[in-house]
């Protein structure tokens, strides 16, 4: 979504890093740049003139023009106000004590809430809680078992309770989660295609009548400003604590994303990047400020590996990558920790210079990891266990088995044995110091 914002600032920051100094002109031809790159992207106009003036308050103070490193200096300046831009510290689902707590979902017609509501749910499960979803979308067709299905996938209850009104069925959603000693609710309420009196007085009657912990609006960044101007009509209407950004893996030019924050008053509490219902993450102001600027989000990236691997990995692989002894199983493993960080674009794009990487994307094929299974898979287990076993007949029957050519197999062997050789020379690195070192490439790179 915010490529070619990322795009644009980063030929802004590479103008002011190539000057040795920078005079007061200077940083007024990168404020209009960046006010231009600003507005392009859909944010709010008074929101980017705030922005902009902050910026260049501090770019022109002396601890920068004076600085061996102004350029360096503005981009960080960028940073911090980027940072408070979107909020500036993370701000947390507040639950209370009491039990169940209930979490209410609002917002417009094919905002996303209902798949919001599965997101969430999944997301509080991981974190030890019992959550049920009560569905109070009366009106869109097949809504209730849209959210029926998503719960049966989530192994999550679902109440639909009966009859046709929302308040009744919140009323009664809260009192089956206390029968069912369920901890937490997540009530999706209906919306509409525009913001209209009777969803805001309905979603007022359901407020009253089971008196949520959290209400959290779901935007859809796709939106653009009609996204921040609908959630200033709720905050003023039907009060709300914090936003659900959904469809942040679109194409589109991402500006509520750096509206709603200023606009409303309200925190950004989540996004989502995905359809998946994985794809519901906590928003971190500095992470995606940084991640637009194209720094990257290395921390999530660990985050996710650690959450991926803690899932993946026994005592008894982790030893033997530990040792650098690890089997062609254990490689698989790796390759599927890969697919469920998102891939290696994903990945690229988390990285520090993530806007300079674009050609190395385009030379990424997903499909490869395909290939490195099916060939996995049409080896017998001690193969896997011990590929120097596979000689020239069995590279042909694998490669018969796994309908690719010898070359493929040759080629998944060699960097098999490429990525053992370069565990093992991390392993002799402790104590002896530096050494040069040559990675092999992954598959699908």
């Amino acid at each position: 979504m915010f490529d070619n914002l990322s795009d644009r600032l980063q030929k802004i920051f590479d103008g002011l890093t190539g000057k040795g100094r920078l005079s007061e002109a200077d940083v007024d031809v990168a404020m209009r740049e960046i006010r231009m790159a600003l507005l392009e992207a859909d944010v709010n106009y008074k929101v980017v003139k705030q922005f902009v003036a902050r910026v260049r308050d501090r770019a022109v103070g002396a601890d920068v023009m004076k600085s061996l490193t102004p350029g360096q200096m503005v981009i960080k300046i960028v940073v911090e106000e980027m940072t408070e831009l979107l909020g500036g510290t993370a701000s947390h689902l507040a639950l209370s004590g009491r039990i169940p707590n209930v979490i209410m979902l609002v917002g417009l017609q094919g905002s996303g809430k209902t798949t919001a509501t599965a997101k969430l749910a999944f997301l509080l499960r991981k974190q030890g809680k019992r959550p049920l979803m009560v569905a109070c979308d009366v009106y869109r067709p097949a809504a209730i078992d849209q959210l029926e299905a998503l719960g049966r996938e989530l192994d999550i209850p679902v109440y639909r309770g009966e009859g046709t009104d929302p308040v009744a069925i919140a009323k009664a959603g809260v009192k089956a989660a206390i029968d069912q000693l369920r901890d937490v609710v997540i009530v999706d309420t209906a919306g509409r295609l525009h913001v209209d009196e009777d969803m805001m007085n309905e979603a007022a009657a359901i407020r009253s009548a089971v008196k949520p912990d959290q209400i959290l609006m779901v935007v859809d960044a796709m939106t653009g400003q009609d996204a921040v101007n609908v959630a200033a009509a709720f905050a003023a209407k039907v009060d709300f604590d914090g936003v659900i950004m959904s469809k942040l893996d679109g194409d589109a030019r991402g500006g509520a994303a750096l509206s709603i924050r200023q606009v409303t008053g309200k925190p950004i509490k989540f996004a989502s990047f995905g359809e998946k219902t994985d794809a519901l993450e906590p928003f971190y102001p500095d992470r995606m400020a940084k991640r637009i600027l194209g720094m990257g989000d290395v921390l999530s990236l660990i985050e996710k590996a650690q959450e991926v691997g803690a899932a993946e990995v026994d005592a008894e692989t982790a030893e033997r990558l530990k040792k650098a002894d690890f089997t062609l199983d254990d490689f698989l493993v790796q390759i599927r920790q890969v697919r469920k960080m998102g891939g290696m674009g994903s990945i690229l794009k988390s990285l520090p210079g993530a806007g300079k990487l674009k050609d190395l994307e385009g030379e990424v094929d997903e499909g490869a990891l395909d290939k490195v299974e099916a060939i996995i898979f049409a080896m017998t287990p001690t193969e896997r266990a011990k590929p120097n076993l596979i000689n020239g007949s069995r590279r042909q029957r694998i490669a018969q088995g796994s309908g690719v050519a010898v070359f493929d197999v040759n080629q998944l062997l060699k960097q098999f044995g490429e990525t053992r050789k370069m565990m093992k020379q991390f392993q002799s690195l402790s104590g002896k110091g530096k050494r040069r070192m040559r990675f092999p490439g992954m598959p699908g790179m």
